[in-house]
Protein backbone atom coordinates (compact mmCIF):
# COMPACT_ATOMS: atom_id res chain seq x y z
CA UNK A 1 0.00 0.00 0.00
CA UNK A 2 1.23 2.95 -0.90
CA UNK A 3 1.88 6.54 1.08
CA UNK A 4 0.47 9.57 0.21
CA UNK A 5 3.23 12.13 0.55
CA UNK A 6 2.45 16.09 1.08
CA UNK A 7 4.84 18.51 -0.72
CA UNK A 8 7.13 19.04 2.51
CA UNK A 9 7.86 15.39 2.35
CA UNK A 10 8.39 14.47 -0.83
CA UNK A 11 11.10 17.62 -0.70
CA UNK A 12 12.67 15.76 2.34
CA UNK A 13 12.79 12.63 0.20
CA UNK A 14 14.34 14.26 -2.68
CA UNK A 15 16.91 15.88 -0.88
CA UNK A 16 17.91 12.95 0.99
CA UNK A 17 17.57 10.65 -2.07
CA UNK A 18 17.87 12.47 -5.17
CA UNK A 19 19.44 16.06 -4.35
CA UNK A 20 20.62 16.64 -8.12
CA UNK A 21 17.17 16.58 -9.07
CA UNK A 22 17.29 20.72 -6.96
CA UNK A 23 19.34 22.13 -9.47
CA UNK A 24 17.72 20.36 -12.40
CA UNK A 25 14.55 21.70 -10.91
CA UNK A 26 15.94 25.28 -10.95
CA UNK A 27 17.31 25.20 -14.58
CA UNK A 28 14.09 23.33 -15.87
CA UNK A 29 11.66 26.02 -15.18
CA UNK A 30 10.28 28.28 -17.52
CA UNK A 31 11.36 31.48 -16.51
CA UNK A 32 10.46 35.50 -16.60
CA UNK A 33 9.17 36.57 -19.60
CA UNK A 34 10.19 40.24 -18.74
CA UNK A 35 8.96 43.68 -18.04
CA UNK A 36 6.80 43.98 -21.20
CA UNK A 37 3.23 44.94 -20.24
CA UNK A 38 3.81 45.20 -16.53
CA UNK A 39 3.02 48.46 -14.98
CA UNK A 40 4.01 47.45 -11.14
CA UNK A 41 5.52 44.79 -10.06
CA UNK A 42 4.77 42.51 -7.18
CA UNK A 43 7.26 40.25 -5.73
CA UNK A 44 6.22 38.09 -2.26
CA UNK A 45 9.44 38.30 0.21
CA UNK A 46 10.45 35.72 2.78
CA UNK A 47 14.41 36.10 3.72
CA UNK A 48 13.33 36.50 7.03
CA UNK A 49 13.91 33.18 8.59
CA UNK A 50 17.40 32.95 7.52
CA UNK A 51 18.25 35.84 9.56
CA UNK A 52 16.46 34.24 12.15
CA UNK A 53 13.48 36.17 12.26
CA UNK A 54 10.52 34.75 12.97
CA UNK A 55 7.68 36.58 14.46
CA UNK A 56 4.82 38.00 12.96
CA UNK A 57 2.87 40.22 15.28
CA UNK A 58 2.79 39.07 18.52
CA UNK A 59 3.69 35.12 17.51
CA UNK A 60 7.20 34.97 17.83
CA UNK A 61 7.40 31.83 16.15
CA UNK A 62 5.03 32.11 12.90
CA UNK A 63 7.42 31.63 10.62
CA UNK A 64 9.23 28.34 12.25
CA UNK A 65 6.76 26.04 10.53
CA UNK A 66 8.15 25.18 7.01
CA UNK A 67 5.06 22.98 5.69
CA UNK A 68 2.55 26.31 6.60
CA UNK A 69 5.18 29.13 5.23
CA UNK A 70 5.80 26.79 1.72
CA UNK A 71 1.45 26.76 1.88
CA UNK A 72 1.08 30.34 2.27
CA UNK A 73 3.85 31.27 -0.45
CA UNK A 74 2.39 28.92 -2.81
CA UNK A 75 -0.67 30.53 -2.21
CA UNK A 76 0.39 34.11 -3.17
CA UNK A 77 1.94 33.26 -5.64
CA UNK A 78 -0.50 31.49 -7.45
CA UNK A 79 -2.72 34.86 -7.32
CA UNK A 80 -3.51 36.82 -10.34
CA UNK A 81 -0.73 39.52 -10.69
CA UNK A 82 1.95 38.21 -8.53
CA UNK A 83 5.18 38.63 -10.58
CA UNK A 84 7.86 37.07 -8.67
CA UNK A 85 9.48 35.70 -5.39
CA UNK A 86 12.67 36.75 -3.02
CA UNK A 87 13.66 34.38 -0.70
CA UNK A 88 17.19 32.44 0.26
CA UNK A 89 18.38 29.64 -1.59
CA UNK A 90 16.46 26.67 0.89
CA UNK A 91 12.93 28.29 -0.39
CA UNK A 92 13.98 28.91 -3.90
CA UNK A 93 14.62 25.56 -4.55
CA UNK A 94 11.91 24.03 -2.00
CA UNK A 95 9.61 26.12 -4.42
CA UNK A 96 11.28 25.34 -7.70
CA UNK A 97 11.04 21.85 -6.67
CA UNK A 98 6.75 22.70 -6.53
CA UNK A 99 6.44 24.07 -9.72
CA UNK A 100 5.62 27.34 -7.68
CA UNK A 101 8.53 29.76 -9.28
CA UNK A 102 7.20 29.25 -12.70
CA UNK A 103 7.31 31.83 -15.47
CA UNK A 104 8.32 34.35 -11.96
CA UNK A 105 11.15 36.59 -11.58
CA UNK A 106 13.22 35.20 -8.44
CA UNK A 107 15.57 37.37 -6.48
CA UNK A 108 18.22 35.43 -4.49
CA UNK A 109 19.02 36.72 -0.59
CA UNK A 110 22.43 37.75 -0.29
CA UNK A 111 23.54 38.64 3.14
CA UNK A 112 21.66 37.14 6.06
CA UNK A 113 24.12 37.18 8.93
CA UNK A 114 23.42 40.10 10.67
CA UNK A 115 20.98 37.63 12.86
CA UNK A 116 18.33 39.25 14.59
CA UNK A 117 19.15 39.96 17.88
CA UNK A 118 23.12 39.31 18.08
CA UNK A 119 25.54 41.88 19.16
CA UNK A 120 27.21 41.13 15.29
CA UNK A 121 23.78 41.84 13.93
CA UNK A 122 25.12 45.03 11.97
CA UNK A 123 27.91 42.52 10.30
CA UNK A 124 25.42 41.39 7.93
CA UNK A 125 28.15 39.60 6.03
CA UNK A 126 27.08 37.20 2.71
CA UNK A 127 26.12 33.73 4.36
CA UNK A 128 23.32 33.53 1.91
CA UNK A 129 23.57 33.59 -2.31
CA UNK A 130 26.73 35.14 -3.58
CA UNK A 131 26.11 36.36 -7.67
CA UNK A 132 27.77 33.13 -9.14
CA UNK A 133 25.24 30.70 -7.44
CA UNK A 134 22.54 33.20 -8.49
CA UNK A 135 23.60 33.20 -12.25
CA UNK A 136 24.11 28.87 -11.91
CA UNK A 137 20.55 28.76 -10.53
CA UNK A 138 18.95 30.96 -13.35
CA UNK A 139 17.63 33.39 -11.39
CA UNK A 140 17.10 37.23 -12.21
CA UNK A 141 19.01 39.22 -9.50
CA UNK A 142 20.02 39.48 -6.32
CA UNK A 143 18.68 40.92 -2.95
CA UNK A 144 21.43 42.53 -0.34
CA UNK A 145 20.56 44.58 2.92
CA UNK A 146 22.93 47.45 4.05
CA UNK A 147 22.22 49.04 7.28
CA UNK A 148 24.55 52.05 8.16
CA UNK A 149 25.05 52.83 11.59
CA UNK A 150 28.14 55.49 11.98
CA UNK A 151 28.70 54.86 15.34
CA UNK A 152 29.04 50.77 14.25
CA UNK A 153 32.52 49.76 12.10
CA UNK A 154 30.92 46.77 10.76
CA UNK A 155 28.51 49.10 8.61
CA UNK A 156 31.75 49.61 6.53
CA UNK A 157 32.58 46.45 6.07
CA UNK A 158 28.98 45.80 4.94
CA UNK A 159 29.13 48.41 2.64
CA UNK A 160 32.44 47.04 0.92
CA UNK A 161 30.62 43.43 0.50
CA UNK A 162 27.44 44.92 -0.95
CA UNK A 163 29.62 47.05 -3.62
CA UNK A 164 31.63 43.89 -4.66
CA UNK A 165 28.12 42.10 -4.84
CA UNK A 166 26.56 45.12 -6.83
CA UNK A 167 29.81 44.60 -9.63
CA UNK A 168 29.31 41.04 -9.65
CA UNK A 169 25.65 40.69 -10.62
CA UNK A 170 26.19 43.56 -13.12
CA UNK A 171 28.98 41.76 -14.95
CA UNK A 172 26.89 38.71 -15.38
CA UNK A 173 23.37 41.11 -16.56
CA UNK A 174 21.35 40.88 -13.43
CA UNK A 175 19.77 42.75 -11.22
CA UNK A 176 21.29 44.15 -7.89
CA UNK A 177 18.61 44.78 -5.38
CA UNK A 178 20.12 46.82 -2.23
CA UNK A 179 17.65 47.47 0.82
CA UNK A 180 19.90 49.94 2.70
CA UNK A 181 18.68 51.95 6.26
CA UNK A 182 20.29 54.17 8.63
CA UNK A 183 20.52 52.68 11.79
CA UNK A 184 21.28 52.43 15.13
CA UNK A 185 21.21 50.63 18.54
CA UNK A 186 18.65 51.77 21.36
CA UNK A 187 18.83 50.37 24.33
CA UNK A 188 21.46 47.76 22.50
CA UNK A 189 18.78 46.81 20.41
CA UNK A 190 19.25 47.98 16.13
CA UNK A 191 16.56 50.01 15.13
CA UNK A 192 16.20 51.90 11.24
CA UNK A 193 15.50 55.66 11.37
CA UNK A 194 12.67 55.71 9.14
CA UNK A 195 12.59 59.79 8.84
CA UNK A 196 12.43 61.03 5.57
CA UNK A 197 16.06 62.70 5.88
CA UNK A 198 17.80 59.57 7.27
CA UNK A 199 15.87 57.68 4.15
CA UNK A 200 17.33 59.91 1.94
CA UNK A 201 20.69 59.95 3.14
CA UNK A 202 20.91 56.12 3.44
CA UNK A 203 19.18 56.09 -0.72
CA UNK A 204 22.25 58.61 -1.89
CA UNK A 205 25.21 55.84 -0.17
CA UNK A 206 23.71 52.63 -1.70
CA UNK A 207 23.18 54.33 -5.12
CA UNK A 208 26.97 54.91 -5.52
CA UNK A 209 28.31 51.29 -4.67
CA UNK A 210 30.42 49.89 -7.15
CA UNK A 211 31.98 50.39 -10.50
CA UNK A 212 28.38 50.91 -11.93
CA UNK A 213 24.54 51.43 -10.94
CA UNK A 214 23.36 49.89 -14.55
CA UNK A 215 21.78 46.92 -13.11
CA UNK A 216 20.99 48.26 -9.23
CA UNK A 217 17.51 48.49 -8.33
CA UNK A 218 16.60 49.62 -4.86
CA UNK A 219 14.12 48.42 -1.92
CA UNK A 220 12.90 51.03 0.85
CA UNK A 221 10.31 51.93 3.12
CA UNK A 222 7.47 53.72 2.67
CA UNK A 223 7.70 56.70 4.83
CA UNK A 224 6.78 60.11 5.35
CA UNK A 225 7.09 62.46 2.46
CA UNK A 226 7.44 59.68 -0.30
CA UNK A 227 7.65 62.51 -2.97
CA UNK A 228 10.60 63.81 -1.73
CA UNK A 229 12.40 60.27 -0.86
CA UNK A 230 12.06 59.25 -4.82
CA UNK A 231 13.57 62.26 -6.04
CA UNK A 232 16.86 61.23 -4.43
CA UNK A 233 16.47 58.37 -6.68
CA UNK A 234 16.24 57.04 -10.70
CA UNK A 235 16.81 53.79 -9.77
CA UNK A 236 13.78 51.45 -9.63
CA UNK A 237 12.44 51.11 -6.60
CA UNK A 238 10.26 48.39 -4.70
CA UNK A 239 8.64 49.35 -1.66
CA UNK A 240 8.98 47.25 0.91
CA UNK A 241 5.82 45.76 2.92
CA UNK A 242 7.69 45.70 6.68
CA UNK A 243 6.45 43.98 9.73
CA UNK A 244 2.94 43.29 11.16
CA UNK A 245 1.68 45.54 13.64
CA UNK A 246 -1.30 45.95 15.86
CA UNK A 247 -2.94 48.33 14.03
CA UNK A 248 -5.36 48.43 10.63
CA UNK A 249 -3.89 46.55 7.92
CA UNK A 250 -5.47 49.23 5.22
CA UNK A 251 -3.15 52.03 7.20
CA UNK A 252 0.20 49.84 5.98
CA UNK A 253 2.31 53.25 4.25
CA UNK A 254 2.88 51.00 1.23
CA UNK A 255 -0.86 50.63 0.39
CA UNK A 256 -0.43 55.14 -0.45
CA UNK A 257 3.00 55.21 -1.43
CA UNK A 258 2.59 52.53 -4.22
CA UNK A 259 0.70 54.91 -6.56
CA UNK A 260 3.60 57.41 -7.10
CA UNK A 261 4.62 57.00 -10.62
CA UNK A 262 8.04 56.69 -9.71
CA UNK A 263 7.10 52.79 -7.45
CA UNK A 264 8.41 50.09 -9.33
CA UNK A 265 6.07 47.67 -7.38
CA UNK A 266 6.24 45.87 -3.97
CA UNK A 267 8.31 43.42 -2.59
CA UNK A 268 6.30 41.90 0.55
CA UNK A 269 6.63 39.40 2.98
CA UNK A 270 5.03 38.94 5.87
CA UNK A 271 1.92 41.12 5.86
CA UNK A 272 0.52 39.11 2.61
CA UNK A 273 1.53 36.10 4.27
CA UNK A 274 0.34 36.56 7.70
CA UNK A 275 -2.77 38.39 7.18
CA UNK A 276 -4.68 39.04 10.60
CA UNK A 277 -7.42 37.29 9.25
CA UNK A 278 -5.24 34.51 7.93
CA UNK A 279 -6.82 34.69 4.23
CA UNK A 280 -3.64 35.24 2.12
CA UNK A 281 -5.60 34.77 -1.50
CA UNK A 282 -7.56 37.72 -0.51
CA UNK A 283 -4.67 40.00 1.05
CA UNK A 284 -2.40 39.21 -1.96
CA UNK A 285 -5.45 39.61 -4.06
CA UNK A 286 -5.96 43.58 -2.16
CA UNK A 287 -2.61 44.52 -3.04
CA UNK A 288 -2.71 43.72 -6.59
CA UNK A 289 -5.99 45.91 -6.61
CA UNK A 290 -3.46 48.71 -5.50
CA UNK A 291 -1.30 48.13 -7.67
Amino acid sequence: MSTFLTPADAITEIRRDRPGRVAEALLERPRFPGFAGIDKLLVIAADHPARGALSVGGDPRAMADRRDLLTRIQVALGRPGVHGFLGTADLVEELALLGALDHKLVLGSMNRGGIAGAEFELDDRFTGYDARGIAAAGLDGGKMLLRIDPEDPASVVTMEACARAVDDLAERGLIALVEPFWSTRVDGKVRNDLSTDAVIRSITIASGLGRTSAYTWLKLPAVAEMDRVLASTTMPTLLLGGEVGPGDPSEQPWRSAVALPAVTGLAVGRSLLYPPDGDVAAAVDEAVGLL
